[in-house]
């Protein structure tokens, strides 16, 4: 096992205490950003109180599969889906009182791809007011690192971060310094699912065929980990808070990471990539919105721990939206 570094007590905050810069510029009170991803819609809404420190008021996540159809339009049925969701997270900025300049919205994988996309997020404005920026895949690997870096003790070597979206997956090589390398990668969980997963269980063949595509897909990756080797991964957020639910004991882990050896993740993939989708919906830890996608997911954590040579993993509860807020408090 990967000895690991030991944080001083002041680097781990929870929100509730965050310090935050107080240039004249910046006065504000309450605070929003949402991330609006492929598969699910994010809102975070921050307040500030009388001493400087942070408090989360509310967050939300929907569920809205806007790649259902593909991700190179988005299909009629996710279209509507995502304005609801949209309205619903007006309705709650409204009611927290948070001012139109203190908002704040990223698009990422099927906002930036979908040839509607842009009629998209025209219909957000018209219908709640609220204006997303499409962001580069770097853009989003830039704030996915601002935000893991937050929650995540880092060890005394260099990492490899991924967070798995539905449209995109992101590659984020680092050290708690600097980012080294990252790339963002067109081939997140519900292309994957699409390409690659028809039978139920997944048949061995089709695991076979996902990991040749992955050898070739992800070519630079491999070729960044031969010139920066990463003995640890740090996955953020989605399936990897599966894995936090599965396999860390929410009494005893830390608020904002949690640990695992890879012998222990390796029981999990097992289980979940051998389940059929009855059985998964029968689990009760397993989140209604991750049944279906969380077996390729599976294959491709395990297929970069694998080609990585890495012995263990941290996941982070922090991920994009965290690091939107970094940003916001003035963070490099």
């Amino acid at each position: 096992m990967t000895e690991r570094y030991v944080p001083h007590p002041s680097f781990l905050i929870p929100y509730s205490s965050f310090l935050i810069p107080h240039p004249s510029s910046l006065i504000l009170m309450r605070i929003a950003v949402l991330d609006l991803g492929t598969n699910t819609f994010h809102l975070l809404i921050v307040e500030r109180d009388g001493q400087d420190n942070w408090h989360v008021l509310l967050k939300n996540k929907i569920y809205v599969k806007l790649a259902e159809e593909g991700i190179q339009r988005i299909g009629a049925a996710p279209y509507a889906r995502g304005l609801q969701a949209l309205r619903q997270f007006r309705a709650q900025l409204d009611e927290a009182g948070v001012l139109q300049e203190n908002i704040r919205a990223f698009g990422t994988a099927a906002l930036r791809t979908a040839e509607n996309a842009p009629d998209f997020l025209r219909e957000v404005w018209d219908i709640a007011q609220i204006r997303p920026e499409s962001i580069s895949g770097n853009r989003e690997a830039e704030l996915i690192y601002k935000g893991v870096r937050q929650a995540v003790p880092f060890p005394d070597h260099r990492v490899l971060i991924l967070d798995i979206g539905g449209g995109s997956v992101e590659f984020i090589i680092a050290d708690r310094e600097r980012v080294l390398w990252q790339k963002s990668f067109p081939i997140g969980v519900a292309v994957l699912f699409r390409a690659f997963h028809h039978s139920d269980p997944i048949a061995a063949e089709e695991i076979v065929l996902l990991r040749e595509f992955l050898d070739k897909a992800l070519d630079d990756l491999w070729q960044a980990l031969e010139q920066f080797p990463c003995p640890t991964l740090i996955g953020a957020s989605g399936t990897f808070d599966v894995i936090d639910i599965f396999l860390l004991d929410p009494a005893t882990k830390p608020e904002l990471y949690g640990y695992l050896a890879l012998s222990e993740f390796e029981l999990l993939r097992v289980l979940l990539t051998q389940s059929t989708l009855a059985e998964r919906r029968a689990m009760e830890q397993l989140p209604d919105e991750r049944v279906e996608m969380v077996v390729v997911a599976m294959v491709l954590i395990q297929y970069v721990l694998q080609r990585g040579g890495m012995g263990d993993i941290y996941t982070s509860t922090y991920a994009m939206k965290e690091g939107m807020l970094a940003e916001i408090r003035g963070e490099k």
